[in-house]
């Protein structure tokens, strides 16, 4: 449109000289008097002069027409807030269309108005050229003010379903603590509302987590991060300090160099003396072993990488347990359209949706961290009151203990075998009601109790008689069934002779040259039950014999009664071909045990066959295992374990297996703690033996130790087998695989 010059078209009436014949009194009285907004322009090519608007017009814009007379309807358009509106109209107009447009406009007082607009080009004739445009307005601002209401009132409804959504989502992804990057994939669902978010765990120093180790959650304590350092170690003196003061409030001035406080805010957001959210400034000095400082620091270096730069400041949440502050969660802001940060200022809903994910994140570390206490606590009670691997002096003895995992790895079964004499043998096993703690301490009590009168009674019978008054005395909450049997040596060479005595639990079993005898004598009561005098059931035992206890669990399954189940442990028993028993207890878990529902504890005791025990067939399982307590004995019976494995086996290289565990078995016990676990593996081209303990260090051969003995283990590994190593859970599992030794010339 052309500029904004005076036209000789206006009258000081504001009524143009020259209006079309057509247009008649009527019509014209009706457009000055209407309270619709009316203006009149001419034609676009001599630039659309204002001609003429009505009363209607003027109260509207808050202007007088004679302010626009003599220019332009582009002076119309300088009213207009969008530029952008004038130049959609102006391309109409250029082009003789109808012009239909909702506009925003400056009114009197300085407030601004919608306005519903519409110019109509009016002709000469049909056909003809456009001698004048007519346009009118609607007032239209309480429907927009009406519409934008409801549009923001749909986008806060909007934004709080995204905000229940990515909270559900958070939920759901806290139900799977061990998937291991939950925190990392919570992070990323922040991220839909801020720039970056992340995670750090406060555990021993803070660090960078994307997941949750169950195992070992974060505590919230350990080291500090340090708080105080001295005045000259600070090498920028810009950081804000303050001098430490006394009760009433004056400065320590004693000693030549006084101890300054460094400020640390995220310190005292894991200290729980600032509730947070907090500010970390990035661009300012910190100190340096605090913990604004490392964090700084690492923040720095991770978001240069990650978004390329790093922003002045960030906001730090604290992710809360019940007592402690666990972790941080750090938010960075949305830029702002300049391409820089904005202020690190939360908005308020942002700051409740971060605070949310950051308790529930909490909730899940804290409930995670009170398991894993538990579990420990209850384990490292359980584990301590079983004998992880018997050694008896005549008898091939194999046990084996398995709790349910879905219980927590926590259960109430228990054995132990004890050497009351040489020539005297104590057994027993039993199955506490449970699996919590309070059963893995019913387990320890029973096992001291029966201890006790183990040495000081022979007779089966009376030691649960002894227990039953116990028992009652000591009011023990949860109900028991055992069997306790001794096995006597007779003069007769490898011949025994079992005496036992149940309190409610399943009968043993004798197996003898493929036939299964239950020794269901001697029953009665469940412990602590036993208002009659017991009874004690007793065989004579045969080289080549095997004796099986066992809890329920072995054989108790939700689809079959336990009578079912017995007699399929039955059925199986009579078909075991290994002739040692740890061969007689393997094959036992992989035909039974292979899907166990309830807590398994297994002892195999077989009385050794010098002149039948030659060999063993191809149809036993060609693999043993062994749980042995962290102490030089075990040395001893790992190297007794791989013998009587090599001859049932048939391996001629029984020698030299010997000497390997007897060195791998000795590094778990020097270097190692917690138990130790021995595995050995038939697997057709040689005997692969696997130690497994709780020391992550990898094994090191060596030239020895100077000045002392020893140090030349994994050498000697190394010459006899081919060997190595992995990680395995908390520590790690050492390999050695046996090379076949050359069939010497005849």
């Amino acid at each position: 449109m052309p500029g904004t010059e005076p036209r000789p078209y206006v009258s000081g009436t504001g009524i143009p000289r020259t209006l079309p014949p057509s247009v008649g009194d009527v019509v014209l009285r009706a457009a000055v008097t209407v309270g619709l907004p009316v203006f009149l322009t001419g034609p676009t090519e001599d630039g659309m002069p204002m001609l003429w608007a009505n009363a209607a017009f003027e109260h509207y814009a808050g202007v007088r027409f004679s302010d626009f007379a003599g220019y332009t309807v582009r002076r119309l358009g300088e009213m207009l807030v969008e530029p952008q509106d004038l130049q959609r109209m102006t391309d109409l107009v250029n082009a003789g269309q109808e012009v239909h447009a909702t506009v925003r406009s400056h009114l009197r007082g300085g407030t601004h108005g919608w306005a519903q607009l519409t110019l109509t080009p009016a002709r000469a004739g049909l056909g003809d050229r456009i001698t004048h445009w007519v346009g009118f307005s609607v007032d239209v601002s309480d429907h927009m003010e009406r519409h934008a209401a409801q549009l923001a009132s749909l986008e806060v409804e909007r934004q709080q379903r995204e905000d229940l959504d990515l909270i559900a989502q958070t939920t759901e992804i806290l139900t799977d603590l061990e998937y291991p990057y939950a925190l990392r994939d919570i992070a990323e669902l922040l991220q839909s509302m801020v720039r970056w978010a992340g995670f750090y765990v406060n555990d021993d120093g803070l660090k960078h987590a994307a997941g949750i180790d169950v195992a070992a959650p974060p505590s919230g304590r350990g080291r500090r991060h340090a708080r105080y350092i001295e005045g000259d170690n600070i090498a920028d003196k810009s950081l804000r300090r303050r001098p430490q003061t006394d009760a009433l409030g004056d400065s320590v001035t004693t000693g030549p160099m006084p101890i300054l406080e460094v400020v640390d805010s995220v310190q005292d957001v894991l200290d729980g003396v600032l509730d947070g959210p907090v500010t970390l400034h990035l661009d300012i000095p910190h100190a340096p072993h605090s913990a604004s400082g490392w964090l700084q620091r690492d923040l720095t270096l991770r978001l240069a990488d990650e978004l390329g730069k790093a922003p002045d400041s960030v906001v730090v949440h604290p992710v809360a347990g019940r007592r402690d502050v666990l972790g941080l969660v750090v938010i960075v802001p949305d830029e702002d359209e300049s391409g820089d940060y904005v202020e690190a200022d939360e908005p308020d809903t942002l700051r409740t949706v971060v605070e949310v994910v950051a308790r529930r994140a909490g909730s899940a570390i804290d409930n995670a961290r009170m398991y894993a206490r538990e579990h420990r606590l209850a384990e490292t009670l359980q584990r301590a009151m079983l004998p992880e691997q018997a050694d008896v002096a005549g008898l091939d003895v194999w046990t084996y203990y398995a709790p349910n995992a879905e219980h927590a790895q926590v259960g109430g079964d228990w054995y132990d075998v004890l050497q009351i004499s040489p020539e005297l043998v104590g057994l027993v096993i039993g199955d506490v009601v449970g699996h919590d703690v309070e059963a893995a301490a019913t387990m320890g009590q029973l096992r001291s109790v029966v201890r006790s009168y183990a040495f000081e009674l022979s007779t089966p019978s009376r030691v649960l008689e002894r227990v039953d008054q116990l028992v009652a005395g000591m009011g023990i909450p949860r109900s028991a069934s055992m069997v306790y049997a001794s096995l006597k040596r007779e003069e007769e060479p490898d011949v025994w002779t079992i005496g036992y005595s149940r309190a409610g639990h399943l009968p043993p079993l004798l197996l003898r040259g493929g036939e299964v005898i239950k020794l269901d004598e001697g029953g009665g009561a469940l412990v602590g039950f036993g208002s009659r005098d017991r009874t004690t059931g007793e065989a004579r035992l045969q080289p080549g014999d095997t004796l099986l206890f066992y809890t329920d669990g072995l054989i108790e399954r939700r689809d079959r009664s336990l009578r079912l189940g017995l007699e399929a442990l039955q059925e199986t028993a009579s078909a075991i071909t290994a002739r040692d028993a740890a061969g007689v207890g393997e094959e036992l878990l992989s035909r039974l045990a292979d899907a166990p529902e309830d807590d398994v504890a297994i002892v195999v005791v077989r009385i050794p066959d010098p002149t039948g025990d030659a060999g063993e067939t191809a149809l036993s399982p060609r693999w043993r295992r062994w749980m042995l307590p962290s102490e030089p004995s075990s040395i001893g019976r790992a190297r007794h374990a791989v013998l009587r494995t090599c001859q049932a086996w048939g391996i001629e290289e029984s020698a030299q297996a010997e000497l390997v565990v007897s060195e791998l078995v000795a590094n778990g016990v020097l270097h190692g703690w917690g138990h130790i676990a021995l595995r050995l593996y038939d697997t057709g081209d040689g005997l692969r033996i696997e130690v497994e303990d709780n020391n992550p260090a990898p094994p090191v051969a060596t030239d020895g130790h100077p000045n002392r003995l020893g140090g030349f283990g994994m050498q000697i590994v190394d010459r006899l087998a081919e060997w190595g190593w992995r990680p395995s859970g908390s520590g790690k599992l050492v390999w050695a695989k046996l090379r076949r030794q050359p069939t010497p010339p005849k």
